[in-house]
């Protein structure tokens, strides 16, 4: 089985000060593939270095077998690789609905084919079947600025799946959310995951929801990787409790 996200041996540094040194793992079909790691781990530089937000000193990034590396952030956009930021990213002044709309127009052919589309360019039965699975519909024509940040936060990941990515990489769902939100988002990546059938990775400092949703785990320390395994793999392992659970 072909991974749908290999990174072999990435390596970015800023001076003296290595950011990523050496990363490897690979991420399968319809895995839910958790990074954690203490502030200044080298989660984000990873992170930012798979999605072509920067490009890597070294190393390699495979899509479903095909070299990424470098690639710009529109190109793996058109190539099936949705994403969330740590900050939102909606739009405050327009509905929920159109957040959805225009997370996804540019992902869908050109500009001259749009200009001939129906208003909502034909991705306003997409939008609407992800307002109901995010059970957004009573505020799905409501300004994104008036709502409260946890449901932003659920305008904000559902933008991320509006373009049917095959890999999505959702950098701490969770930050800033109501913990009384935490088990509907986990819940809702579950069964995003099961009906769409795609690849996550997500970077999250909460523990009980990374252990509750990932598949695996990968622990990053100090730009490394030092453990990747299980939920129970990573709790039962004595470097990995030492060098962070444990703190």
């Amino acid at each position: 089985m072909t991974a749908v996200l290999k990174v072999s041996d990435l390596a970015k540094s800023y001076g003296a000060i290595k950011a990523v040194a050496g990363v490897s793992f690979e991420v399968m079909p319809g895995e839910i593939f958790g990074v954690i790691g203490p502030n200044g781990s080298g989660k984000t530089t990873m992170f930012n270095s798979v999605l072509g937000q920067i490009t890597p000193d070294a190393g390699r990034i495979e899509l479903n077998g095909r070299d990424i590396t470098g690639e710009s952030p529109m190109r793996l956009n058109r190539l099936g690789v949705g994403r969330t930021f740590q900050t939102l990213q909606v739009f405050g002044k327009m509905t929920v609905r159109d957040n959805l709309l225009v997370a996804a127009q540019e992902h869908r052919g050109t500009m001259f084919g749009r200009m001939f589309a129906p208003g909502d360019s034909g991705l306003g039965e997409r939008a609407d079947a992800l307002i109901e699975q995010f059970r957004i519909r009573h505020v799905a024509d409501k300004k994104a600025g008036e709502l409260s940040y946890g449901q932003q936060k659920l305008v904000d990941i559902a933008m991320a799946f509006m373009s049917e990515p095959a890999l999505v990489l959702l950098d701490e769902p969770c930050a800033g959310v109501n913990p009384s939100l935490v088990g509907g988002i986990s819940t809702l990546l579950k069964a995003l995951n099961r009906s769409r059938q795609g690849s996550f990775i997500v970077i999250e400092h909460n523990m009980d929801f990374v252990m509750d949703l990932c598949h695996r785990i990968m622990v990053m320390v100090e730009g490394t990787v030092m453990a990747i395994g299980t939920p129970a793999e990573i709790r039962g392992n004595k470097q990995v409790l030492d060098a962070y659970l444990g703190n």
